[in-house]
């Protein structure tokens, strides 16, 4: 099992580098080898990524996710993954985006590929494509703001009356993610309404 970790300073108020980190289904435009996410419920999603030439499909699940603080997942089947990326506000402008990641490579060529660091040099690039994809639009894309109950983890925040069910009354919401703002100076806004998750 390999981890990788890596931060980011995205120039965009925690609520924006959140929000877009929840519209998975646009992952595939700054995510090298990731070549479709399909959101198949509020904490499921469907996979095709390449990994070291190799072409993979799985489904993962959203295991942990608190508005503005940290989305954690992991991989229902092979290959197995699991991974957290958290936010930190820096400042009223600007975050802090981590992500640490397990990945666990299956066979020669995707050992190899990790032997060689690719798949590190892979999240970093990810997430500093993730930086420039925010900060040259300016806005999220869309956002999800429900409560999937998990865990206290070190550095979580998450408990008491604040955990809401995804699906239910109060459990979260999204403009949809197909209206893409101009780039610009990020506008003030209020979190998008209540109720589910996207389905795009």
């Amino acid at each position: 099992m390999s981890s990788i970790e890596h931060s980011v300073d995205v120039e965009a108020p925690i609520s924006v580098a959140y929000n877009q980190w929840t519209q998975f289904e646009s992952f595939p435009e700054f995510m090298e080898g990731v070549e479709s996410v399909k959101q198949i419920g509020d904490t499921r999603t469907a996979w095709v990524v390449e990994i070291a030439g190799v072409s993979r499909e799985f489904e993962a699940e959203i295991t942990e996710q608190h508005p503005d603080e940290r989305v954690a997942w992991r991989s229902i089947d092979k290959p197995h993954q699991a991974g957290v990326v958290t936010f930190h506000r820096i400042d009223d402008t600007r975050t802090k985006v981590t992500l640490q990641m397990e990945y666990d490579p299956e066979g020669f060529v995707e050992t190899a590929g990790d032997w060689l660091q690719i798949v590190r040099m892979r999240v970093t690039n990810d997430l500093n494509r993730f930086k420039e994809f925010i900060e040259s639009r300016g806005r999220e894309t869309g956002g999800w703001r429900g409560d999937v109950p998990g865990p206290h983890q070190r550095g979580s925040t998450y408990g008491g009356e604040q955990s809401v069910p995804p699906g239910t009354v109060g459990g979260g919401g999204a403009p949809p993610g197909g209206t893409l703002p101009p780039p610009g100076p990020v506008p003030p806004h209020d979190p998008p309404p209540a109720g589910p998750r996207p389905m795009l």
